[in-house]
């Protein structure tokens, strides 16, 4: 028997030693299988959009009213002279010269080398105002007709003393009627003072085109301050974000991760809006979404 005991003890110890082992692999591989695996989650799925190179016209918008260019005022030379016929009304378009009405001689008076008899035009044009009426005798003095010189119609825009600084004589500028119509015009006089009261000044604009409109109406204008297309960079509205007085946009870098970057901004068209510093045109701006986004969170960007 004590030769057996003596065999068998170290077979024992040997699996122990395995058992212990075996133990300890167990532990240790269960351990590392239950370790977490960090992992970055995307905030949003996003669009992306780059600067856009564009060509606006830079532009200042005013409103105003469609004026006569001028009016000349028409009389009788000679006081106590009957009108014997009146030969126009309001609208009617005349040529210089033409007869407005017709006095009568008989009562003319004697010794008198005034060139009486008639009441011509004295340019062409449509008449605005008729005072004339027969058998009366207006006063030398008086008005009796009122004549729009050759029918031109023009544009008086109210602005700023500011605003005035900026136009320049020749610049192009648009008129857009109440009722929808567009005229072309260009700046003919500009105001070399503001009233004290109203703060404003005006512009003349001269119509290319003033058939069919109609002194006094209300009409509202843009002038092309650039006359003509400048170059520029823009980004759609929604990737650009307010708050308080910054201005700003979310940078998508090349781990997918957003950054804000502050912009300076400049005018609008439709949607869009011009992006003067800030950003250079080969990075990519979240396009929609960003007020749900804070520095550093990671995105998933859609593919195009």
């Amino acid at each position: 028997m004590k030769i057996h005991v003596r065999k068998t003890r170290p077979i024992l110890l040997l699996l122990a030693g395995m058992l212990l082992l075996g133990g300890a692999g167990w532990l240790a591989s269960r351990h590392s299988v239950a370790a977490p695996v960090a992992v970055n989650r995307p905030a949003l799925t996003v669009n992306t959009v780059a600067l856009r190179p564009e060509q606006w016209a830079q532009t200042l918008s005013a409103n105003g009213s469609i004026i006569p260019w001028q009016e000349a005022v028409i009389g009788s030379q000679l006081q106590g002279v009957r009108i014997a016929d009146v030969k126009v009304s309001i609208g009617d378009r005349v040529q210089r010269g033409a007869v407005l009405a017709t006095l009568d001689n008989t009562l003319r008076p004697a010794g008198s080398d005034a060139p009486q008899g008639r009441i011509v035009a004295p340019d062409d044009g449509v008449i605005s105002a008729v005072n004339a009426n027969v058998g009366t005798m207006p006063k030398s003095d008086a008005e009796l007709f009122r004549l729009i010189r050759q029918g031109r119609l023009e544009w008086q825009a109210e602005l700023t003393a500011e605003e005035l600084m900026r136009l320049r004589r020749g610049m192009r500028v648009s008129v857009t009627l109440g009722d929808g119509r567009t005229v072309q015009g260009t700046v003919r006089a500009i105001s070399p003072k503001v009233e004290m009261q109203t703060r404003f000044g005006h512009a003349l604009v001269r119509l290319d085109d003033s058939s069919n409109i109609v002194a006094g109406v209300f009409a509202r204008g843009t002038f092309d301050l650039t006359n003509g297309k400048r170059k520029l960079a823009s980004l759609p509205q929604t990737a650009v974000m307010q708050r308080g007085s910054l201005t700003y946009v979310l940078v998508v870098d090349a781990e997918s991760r957003v950054h804000e970057r502050t912009v300076r901004i400049g005018q609008r068209v439709g949607d869009r809006i011009e992006i003067k510093q800030g950003i250079v045109a080969d990075e990519r701006v979240v396009e929609t979404g960003g007020p749900f986004l804070t520095e550093g969170d990671v995105v998933q960007v859609v593919a195009r």
